[in-house]
């Protein structure tokens, strides 16, 4: 359990919240979210200990221990990978280390020999002799192979790190948990067994994620920082966004009766509660309605991005034809081969692999960028195409305004462009900002615009939630979800896949699995389970 009382946090002039009052107990997971800026990771790492807040306290019960997801992946590179993941349990790893010490002494004194035999049953009771087989487990649910147990942290990819640094946090089942961005770099099947783990568990979790579906999977309480203050709410995200969005236009309804906005509220909650108990993605067995009250359904200050992409022109009936397609990475990994579709009038694919490099081989294919190893792609005469590719980096390279940026890719005035920037919710000073200096989420903000500006009637999207905060993310999904043309797509996040795509193509090594159908069932499938393991094999 983690008490935190009167915390305040504030850097310079600006504070971030003060006053916060808030009990954190075991059996539940907190989904902590908030506009970017607002403080979501900020409040991980005081309650951490990294930072020291202006004002308050956080308290553990005695003897509790707490483990954090880090984010610096070369701290450990002079360590192997077996042993940063046992480091996660810092009283086992230094019983560990002062074992090790004693017995490498060439004679034992008679303190020596009491302290060892103290040292033996503490290891004993920290189930020290299963630690390693539970840690190998760990690293073998995240996608790290046996055979890199031992490799030092040096010598493995940055994207192997992260899985490492994650099963450190879990490893040794701490009774407080706190994760910052845990799906980051993760790919669906880990996603989805991180999911399980975690809803399993009895200890005290705090997550920060953009990452809607694994919010709604697994936290049964969502702390919203918001309005300057941190507040805790039951339920998870997606009854934290619709309930937000039933307030607002409650409130922008004036005319509306007190009594008739009550009613309103109490059906809603009705309905969300019969829905949470009928989904097999939520945590069931935590009740997080139960406490629920209509006065704690307040509308949201967050502001959502007008990301609205219209066609110049009705695609006709011939979309992409693909025959025979193959192509290899510069290592010699075949990342797909055999590949044959075609794309009929309003689908919306996603595109699946184990490894992620093939998806961004096919929309390069595809978009004219690289040459293919082997086999023939051809688009209808009327298809028009709008491409987000994964890496950005070289449109970004340039002195010029996102004004003058812009203008580069349509036909429009200054007033127009700065119309298109608005809506991403770039501000009048923001517009002047060089864009090589633009952060991440900015960058995928003007990219997005640049797209919307082509009316393109077919969108090909790299995994186009990266950098985005939640609310762009849930602006973007809904607008592709009422999306009259074709859209093919890459993603990591579940829930846009779920929402936005009726076909699903994976690509393998030995030619695909194509299906009409949604995601949830896509995975649960166990026809496809076994095609997937005999072209993976």
């Amino acid at each position: 359990m983690i008490t935190v009382t009167n915390l305040a946090i504030q850097f310079g002039k600006k504070t971030l919240y003060k006053d916060v009052n808030l009990k954190f107990t075991s059996g539940n997971i907190y989904g902590i979210i908030g506009a970017n800026g607002a403080g979501k990771s900020t409040l991980l790492r005081a309650i951490s200990g990294e930072l020291e807040p202006n004002k308050g306290t956080v308290e553990m019960l005695p003897g509790e221990r707490m483990s954090v997801l880090e984010q610096d992946h070369f701290k450990y590179d002079e360590f192997s990978v077996m042993n940063t993941v046992l480091m996660g349990h810092q009283p086992l790893w230094q019983n560990m280390k002062e074992r090790e010490a004693l017995y490498a002494k060439e004679e034992m004194t008679e303190e020596d020999g009491n302290r060892a035999a103290e040292l033996e049953m503490a290891f004993a009771e920290m189930n020290g002799w299963e630690a390693e087989s539970e840690a190998a487990q760990l690293l073998q649910n995240l996608g790290i192979k046996e055979d890199k147990h031992y490799a030092q942290m040096s010598d493995i990819s940055n994207n192997e790190k992260v899985r490492v640094m994650l099963a450190k946090a879990l490893f040794g089942h701490p009774d407080n948990l706190l994760l910052d961005e845990p799906t980051n770099d993760l790919d669906l099947d880990t996603v989805q067994w991180l999911e399980e783990y975690l809803s399993n568990l009895e200890q005290c979790v705090l997550v920060v994620s953009h990452d809607r579906h694994f919010l709604d999977a697994v936290s049964t309480q969502t702390v919203d920082i918001d309005f300057g203050k941190v507040t805790l709410f039951s339920g998870n995200y997606s009854f934290w966004y619709e309930s937000s969005q039933l307030a607002l236009r409650q409130a922008q309804n004036q005319k509306m009766k007190a009594d008739e906005k009550r009613k309103q509220l109490e059906e809603f909650i009705r309905r969300f509660s019969a829905n949470v108990a009928k989904s097999k993605q939520t945590t069931s067995r935590k009740k997080m309605l139960e406490k629920l009250n209509v006065e704690e359904i307040t509308p949201s200050t967050r502001k959502y991005p007008g990301i609205i992409f219209s066609m110049e022109r009705e695609p006709g009936t011939q979309i992409l034809e693909v025959e025979g397609l193959k192509a290899v990475d510069a290592d010699g990994t075949v990342l797909f081969d055999n590949v044959n579709f075609t794309i009929e009038k309003g689908q919306k694919t996603v595109f699946l692999s184990h490894n992620p490099k093939a998806m961004t081989a096919l929309f390069e294919i595809i978009n004219g960028n690289r040459e293919a190893d082997a086999g023939t792609y051809k688009w209808g005469v009327t298809i028009t195409t709008a491409y987000l590719p994964l890496d950005n980096t070289e449109f970004f390279q340039s002195e010029m305004n996102l004004v003058d940026w812009l203008s580069q890719f349509g036909t429009g005035n200054e007033v127009m462009m700065k119309s298109f920037l608005g809506r991403m919710l770039f501000k009048d000073e923001d517009i002047q900002k060089k864009v090589c200096v633009l952060s991440g989420g900015e960058k995928m903000r003007c990219m997005i615009a640049r797209m919307q500006l082509k009316n393109a009637n077919c969108l090909i999207l790299d995994t186009p939630t990266n950098h985005l905060d939640l609310e762009s993310i849930q602006a973007f999904n809904n607008n592709l979800i009422q999306f009259k043309g074709n859209i093919l797509f890459a993603s990591h996040d579940h829930e846009f896949i779920n929402t936005v795509a009726d076909r699903i193509i994976e690509l393998t090594p030995k030619g695909t699995i194509d299906k009409l159908t949604t995601y949830d069932d896509y995975i649960y499938d166990e026809s496809i389970k076994e095609k997937k393991a005999e072209l993976y094999a």
